[in-house]
């Protein structure tokens, strides 16, 4: 069993790990992370929060953000002439997901997710809310901003000096990526890399990063080539790689050791199937698990507003004494 220093130090290597590997081939290494380690994540941090009833207050509550992942599904890829709604419907789980913490009657959840379809339907065609809510929420504001701010509440709650450390390791080698810009001459994306980006439909994130920041003319030199371009990757690659190994290094939390074997066995299974997808056909393994994808990033978002007001009562504490005297 590792303590709380041990484990900051763990994950602060596995960030300087993930963000060399990200410089060294960031394509590859975004790529690999989603496709291996990804299914893995989902299965595993999805049975984790079902047995804590996924931080809500109703015991059903988990059930409607069910339902909104499969229409999201369903607008994806079967109805296609209905994917207008998919934003809205994001917005709709988001919001729903506070309502599932903050109250306990249902009234109030309903009410949550009525005002929130509703707002979503004003500003669906609305660019910032594309960007926020339809791009980078159940991406990079999910494997970034989220971690990051996990990684923030459990450094105040455990009160660990190397925690709030690796909280800034995080941030700088995020950095990193934008201000340092080395180019191996022995890289150049791969062909197999560059297609499954295209068409898998990930370039959409480099594109809206590139066109949100103004970073210039979205191209093929722009995206794979260009030290911008080269800087996103790396950031988005380390992003996800980081999310994804930050989750297995609490072992204390998953308890693979108190796993039942037919259900680790099950959970093995479907994730070799998931790899095996993923090797196949990239595009064929990202539909087969859009739907486990975005299902685990729905369910942990009453998780995630734990967090929020974790970290501000931890503040508020630390705070208090202070403007006592």
């Amino acid at each position: 069993m590792m303590n709380t220093k041990t484990l900051d130090i763990a994950n602060i290597a596995l960030m300087l790990i993930s963000a060399i590997a990200a410089f060294v081939l960031p394509f590859e290494l975004f790529l690999f992370s989603y496709a291996v380690l990804g299914p893995l994540h989902y299965l595993t941090e999805i049975n984790w929060l079902h047995e804590r009833k996924y931080f809500a207050t109703g015991k059903f509550d988990y059930i409607l953000l069910i339902v909104i992942g499969i229409l999201l599904f369903a607008f994806s890829y079967l109805f296609k002439e209905y994917n207008v709604l998919i934003n809205p419907l994001l917005l709709v789980a988001f919001f729903y997901a506070l309502g599932c913490v903050v109250f306990k009657e249902y009234l109030y959840k309903l009410a949550f997710v009525a005002l929130a379809f509703l707002v979503g339907l004003i500003f669906k065609n609305s660019p910032p809310f594309i960007y926020l809510i339809g791009v980078f929420l159940p991406t990079l504001i999910h494997v970034f901003l989220f971690t990051g701010l996990f990684m923030l509440f459990g450094a105040l709650k455990s009160k660990s000096k190397t925690g709030l450390v690796s909280v800034v390791v995080f941030a700088v080698c995020a950095l990193s990526f934008f201000v340092f810009s080395p180019q191996f001459n022995f890289y150049q994306v791969t062909e197999y890399a560059e297609k499954a980006l295209v068409d898998s439909g990930f370039i959409i994130l480099n594109k809206s990063i590139i066109e949100l920041f103004n970073l210039g003319q979205f191209t093929r030199e722009t995206v794979f080539t260009s030290s911008i371009g080269l800087g996103i990757m790396r950031f988005i690659a380390f992003a996800y790689t980081y999310h994804y190994l930050n989750w297995f290094s609490k072992t204390e939390v998953i308890k693979w050791h108190q796993v039942p074997r037919k259900q680790l066995l099950t959970v093995l299974l479907l994730w070799v199937a998931s790899v095996a997808l993923y090797a196949y056909d990239y595009y064929v393994g990202l539909v087969a698990l859009y739907f486990l994808s975005m299902l685990h990033v729905l369910l942990e978002f009453p998780l995630n507003y734990r967090s929020f007001i974790g970290i501000y009562e931890e503040i508020k504490l630390r705070l208090a004494p202070a403007s006592a005297k």
